[in-house]
C-alpha cells in the first residue's frame, strides 16, 4: 500500500499587498478555532472591524521581514520539506492551513505524484497542540479528505514537544549563544486564551481546575493541552 507525507503549516499572505492580507486575514480570523465567538458575533468583529483596520498594519509589518523569494514562513517550509526529502524516500508535499498552497491543492500533488496513495501521513508542523494550530489542522483536513479524498486514510504525527531530537535541536541552537557569562535564558512563546486550554481539556476536570495541573500526571489532558507542552519543552 502506497503511502505519502503532507507537511501542513500556518499559512501566509500571497503578497505584502493589503488587499492580499485582507484576504488572508480574513479565513485566518473567521476559524472558529482561532476567534471561538459564535458565528454572528465573530461576523461582526472580523468582518466589521478587525478587516478594516488591520491589513494595512498588517501589511506594513509584513513588508520589513518579506524575503526576495517570499513569504518567509512558507520559504522556510519548502527548507524543511527539503531538509526531509533528504532522508525520505516516500512522496512529500507541502500545504497550508490557510491561502496557498492549500490542504486540498496539497493532496492533489501527493496523488499526481502517486496515485496509488492510500494513506497520508499528515505533518502539522507545530511542536505544541494547541485549537489555533494542530487542532484546525486536522478538522480542516479531515473536512477536505471527507470531501475530495474519501478513499484516502489520514494518520496524524501527535504534538513533538518532549521529543528527543527536537529537544537536541533546540539545546544546539541555544549552545551557539551560551556562554560561562550567561546569566539566564528567557522562553517565549505565543499567548492563547485560558478558555482555548480550558476547551481542549477533554476531562473538564483537569486545565485550570487543579492547583499546578501542567506538572500533575494526566493520561487524557497532557496531550492536548499547550500549556503543559511548552512548559515541558522548556524544562
Amino acid at each position: 500500500m502506497s503511502v505519502g507525507i503532507l507537511l501542513i503549516n500556518l499559512g501566509s499572505p500571497k503578497s505584502t499587498d493589503p488587499k492580499d492580507v485582507k484576504t488572508y486575514l480574513d479565513e485566518f480570523l473567521m476559524d472558529e478555532y482561532v476567534i471561538d465567538l459564535p458565528y454572528p458575533l465573530r461576523y461582526l468583529l472580523v468582518k466589521g472591524i478587525i478587516l478594516n483596520v488591520r491589513p494595512k498594519k498588517s501589511a506594513e509589518a509584513y513588508e520589513t521581514i518579506w524575503w526576495d523569494e517570499g513569504a518567509p514562513l512558507i520559504e522556510i517550509s519548502k527548507q524543511q520539506q527539503a531538509k526531509l526529502k533528504d532522508v525520505c524516500d516516500l512522496p512529500m508535499a507541502l500545504a497550508m492551513r490557510y491561502a496557498e498552497p492549500s490542504i486540498k491543492n496539497g493532496l492533489d500533488e501527493l496523488m499526481a505524484i502517486d496515485p496509488s496513495i492510500k494513506t497520508v501521513i499528515a505533518v502539522p508542523m507545530y511542536p505544541h497542540y494547541a485549537m489555533a494550530t494542530t487542532q484546525t489542522v486536522v478538522e480542516k483536513t479531515n473536512m477536505v479528505v471527507a470531501e475530495h479524498f474519501k478513499d484516502l486514510k489520514i494518520h496524524y504525527v501527535p504534538p513533538f514537544y518532549d521529543h528527543p531530537q527536537y529537544i537536541s535541536a533546540l539545546a544546539s541552537s541555544l549552545n551557539e549563544h551560551v556562554s560561562d557569562k550567561t546569566d539566564y535564558l528567557l522562553f517565549s512563546y505565543h499567548g492563547v486564551p485560558v478558555r482555548h486550554l480550558k476547551k481542549t481539556d477533554p476531562t473538564k476536570k483537569h486545565c485550570f481546575k487543579l492547583k499546578d495541573c501542567c506538572h500533575i500526571p494526566n493520561p487524557d489532558a497532557p496531550p492536548v493541552c499547550y500549556a503543559h507542552q511548552v512548559k515541558r519543552t522548556t524544562e
